[in-house]
């Protein structure tokens, strides 16, 4: 009898599309230890299954879907799930995190992570109900949207209460912007991951479960979860409380006006300054404290989750009379507010909308109308160019028409599908205008504010990202600030790993997510092996791409978004960042080679656990 690993389902799930072969594995005590669950456990997983150049969107590529190790124990904001595999866009390790139901679902239903291979002849779709595994056909499914195909599935499938990973249109099209959606409208957006699953011709991952997860102390885990409530209920003065209160009225939204104005979220491409170009008045039109009570019919809140930081909205006239849908979020009022100098409220929801439905992730997307509008501005795109769009700036059709050009791909939406870098590539013009890190569009913060996200966009192993952690909010001349740096990278990989939200860093009493994690478990685990576990799954994911090749010289990043040149007026005016001196201090604090970017071997040795990843990169110590 197996040994039971409290907080796990204790088991990994494998489906071949190729040959149809399904398969279970024990889920080994070794792996959970040293890799919690979500993207730790996957980036293990992913560089043991797939081969040194495979193709992104080829059968030999894998896509992993895998809730955090708190996801499914009722632990308070551990509704997340990740989806891992080989990105199309950087030809590198890709993650991706959702919340809403899908993962504690998936945990319930037996499997702490289920690998998809191979690629099915026609579309289908995987069916898990309490862990018994089908592969069905899809066909009726394909070209459905995100929102159609859920529903779908419960008439098919006879269950009113399964939960989906599913892909729209975007992804069957293998769109490079396109993500992979459940709940409607939560997204595993960034880096192609819906164009993978797209490619195998999987259009859904459908999961019903009730089972339950066992904990090793219960009597511990209600103690430290009625801390965590009384905290979000009632949070300390300062601007950690300020965000709990914010988010639990007005959701991330709340933040876009002072994010605009203070120069935190990038305005005109990232060109423009928010206090000159965009203005108080139009910042304050994007921010939800201007439209929620018009159109707000309820809080939602994630799984678990007590902030309850999302709404569902009801949008009855105007230019965009959508019906039911979602209050968007932060990074989508920046993307497609202003960074493309728009302040109509009303086409931000109508292009959330449509990237929800198609499976499109809206920070890529918005980006991309904004390069776009860039290239008009400077007579590189024309209308002819542009399918007859007066792509000017701040015009709300033209966004929803470019945002529907993208989702068609019809015309000029062929080459914009493939996003800022991939566009300008084929066109052979516009680099200048770019907004990426490898290829990758940007989050919604601007790193002439807060300058170490220069070092987390550019080198985190998924770049472009604004969730990964480091040390973005500490000011560059702090002492030890590379150490922090690391440490605040690792402490975000273990956070998602462990399947919680990313506001517990200022929702949660500090360090609970540790005492947490030893309550549900029984293991030890303080602040030191919380550090070397973060640090060890960072280490996995970046040793992806040094296994492919990829080499420090190869993450790039857009010289405007670090100042060179540097904005001449408004609160970030001047600022330049030495980004390469960021991360040679970054790589040297790892212990890892300054000039390729490949961890040295006493590293990996003594972090533990990555025997694979030794034996792959330095195979004279084998």
């Amino acid at each position: 009898m197996e040994k039971k690993i409290y907080g796990y389902a204790g088991k990994l799930l494998f489906v071949d599309l190729s040959t149809g072969s399904i398969r279970e594995e024990a889920l080994k005590e070794e792996d959970a230890r040293n890799f919690i669950g979500g993207y730790g456990l996957g980036a293990k997983v992913l560089f043991d299954m797939v081969k040194p150049g495979a193709d992104p969107l080829g059968p030999e590529n894998v896509v992993g879907f895998i809730p955090g190790l708190l996801t499914a124990t009722g632990t308070y904001m551990s509704g997340r799930y990740m989806v891992v595999s080989k990105s199309p866009v950087t030809g590198g390790f890709n993650d991706a995190n959702s919340g809403g139901y899908f993962g504690p679902e998936l945990k319930r239903a037996g499997y702490d992570g289920v690998f998809v291979s191979g690629e099915a002849a026609s579309p289908v779709y995987i069916w898990i109900n309490d862990g018994k595994v089908e592969i069905r056909d899809a066909s009726k499914l394909w070209g459905m949207d995100s929102k159609e195909v859920e529903l779908a599935l419960k008439e098919l499938t006879g269950e009113p209460k399964l939960r989906a990973a599913v892909i729209g249109p975007a992804g069957e099209k293998l769109s490079l912007m396109a993500g992979i959606m459940n709940d409607g409208h939560r997204a595993a957006a960034r880096g192609g991951t819906g164009a993978v699953m797209g490619s195998k011709k999987l259009k859904a991952l459908a999961v019903r479960g009730t089972g339950t997860i066992e904990i090793a102390d219960p009597e511990k885990f209600k103690e430290i979860n009625k801390r965590i409530a009384e905290q979000i209920k009632n949070p300390p003065e300062g601007f950690m409380g300020d965000y709990v209160n914010a988010f639990k009225t007005l959701g991330t939204a709340a933040t876009t006006p002072p994010s605009v104005l203070s120069g935190d979220a990038p305005v005109k491409n990232w060109a423009g300054v928010g206090i000159v170009d965009f203005g108080e008045d139009s910042a304050q039109k994007i921010g939800s404290a201007s439209f929620d009570s018009r159109y707000s019919v309820k809080k939602y809140a994630c799984a678990n989750c007590p902030l309850a930081c999302g709404a569902e909205y009801k949008v009855t006239d105007g230019k965009w009379p959508l019906g039911d849908t979602e209050r968007p979020e932060y990074e989508t009022l920046a993307s497609f507010g202003s960074n493309c100098m728009n302040d109509d409220i009303e086409s931000i929801f109508k292009c959330n909308e449509l990237c929800n439905r198609n499976g499109l992730d809206t920070i890529s997307v918005g980006s991309t109308v904004a390069w776009v509008m860039e290239c008009f501005e400077n007579r590189l795109l024309t209308k002819e160019d542009l399918d007859g769009i007066d792509a000017t700036w701040g015009n709300p059709e033209a966004i929803v028409a470019l945002t529907e050009k993208i989702i068609s791909q019809e015309g000029i939406g062929k080459t914009l599908a493939l996003g800022q870098a991939g566009a300008a590539k084929k066109l052979g013009f516009g680099s200048e205008y770019l907004t990426a890190a490898m290829g990758i569009e940007l989050g919604m913060h601007d790193p002439r504010l807060q300058r170490g996200y220069a070092r987390t966009y550019q080198y985190d192993p998924t770049p472009g990202r604004h969730v990964k952690g480091g040390g973005a909010s500490f000011p560059l001349d702090m002492p030890g600030w590379a150490q922090m740096d690391v440490g605040g990278a690792g402490n975000m990989d273990l956070t998602s790993s462990a399947g919680l939200c990313m506001f517990t860093m200022f929702a949660y009493p500090q360090g609970a997510m540790y005492e947490m994690i030893s309550a549900v478990t029984g293991w030890e685990f303080d602040q030191m092996k919380a550090f070397t576990t973060g640090t060890r799954i960072f280490t996995m994911r970046h040793a992806y791409n040094m296994r492919e090749g990829i080499r420090r010289a190869d993450y790039v990043i857009a010289g405007r978004v670090v100042g060179k040149p540097p904005l001449t007026v408004g609160p970030t005016a001047g600022s330049t960042i030495d980004n390469e001196a960021l991360g040679d201090g970054f790589f040297k604090t790892l212990g890892w080679n300054i000039e390729t970017g490949i961890p040295e071997a006493a590293t990996l040795q003594a972090l533990g656990g990555l025997e694979n990843v030794i034996s792959a990169l330095y195979p004279e110590l084998g």
